[in-house]
């Protein structure tokens, strides 16, 4: 299922496993995708204070989903239309969590972010977690995407690089806290989405354990 030969490291902490699942797999979990979204449908997500709607659509899965509308971001048990609890983490990537990470728990989140071709996701880090110690770990699934990575400061200095269908990023120690985004995402560059875009999946554990 995964191979962890090809890794770069652009930055201390930050780890980029290329091609790290298959096509068998992707495709394996793109139907646990399908499970998920059809209990917790992807919605728009909306930025706080101003409603503006993101150009990314969401949903989540395991014990806590992240959400963000009027009131802030946050983390909640249950989806912020349906009201439904979110659907149970895939075990594929809980066995990818512990393969990869070597956190001593497992992810309590994984959101799940659909692009389409238009979409894109500004910088940002991921800082809404009280385990701030356990990394964050990304799957990207369909079209190519151009990745930013910059550093612990949001006008620091940034870096890009493409994220493949079935690569898989970690983001941890050191630059834990880094800002990050996607610039724009390539479309046609996968046959994997029937219809296009690109899913990715961000696992977190939210929780110190």
């Amino acid at each position: 299922m995964t191979g962890f030969c090809n890794k770069l490291t652009p930055a201390p902490g930050v780890d980029l496993h290329s091609g790290a699942l298959d096509t068998t797999a992707q495709r394996r979990l793109l139907d646990d995708i399908r499970e998920i979204t059809g209990q917790a449908p992807l919605y728009n997500p909306t930025m706080p204070r101003t409603g503006k709607p993101w150009t990314v659509r969401m949903t989540s899965c395991g014990p806590q989903g992240w959400v963000s509308d009027r009131s802030g971001y946050r983390y909640q048990p249950n989806h912020p239309e349906t009201g439904n609890p979110w659907p149970a983490i895939p075990q594929m990537l809980l066995d990818l969590w512990d393969e990869t990470t070597g956190y001593p728990a497992p992810p309590e989140c994984c959101l799940v972010n659909f692009y389409a071709d238009n979409a894109r996701m500004g910088l940002h880090r991921d800082e809404d977690e009280e385990a701030l110690d356990a990394p964050v770990l990304s799957i990207s699934l369909g079209d190519t995407a151009t990745f930013r990575l910059g550093g612990l400061e949001r006008k620091g200095k940034t870096q890009s690089f493409k994220l493949h269908s079935g690569d898989v990023l970690l983001i941890g120690g050191d630059n834990r806290l880094a800002y990050h985004g996607i610039d724009r995402v390539f479309p046609n560059t996968s046959t994997l989405l029937k219809d296009g875009g690109r899913i990715n999946l961000t696992l977190r554990r939210v929780t110190k354990p």
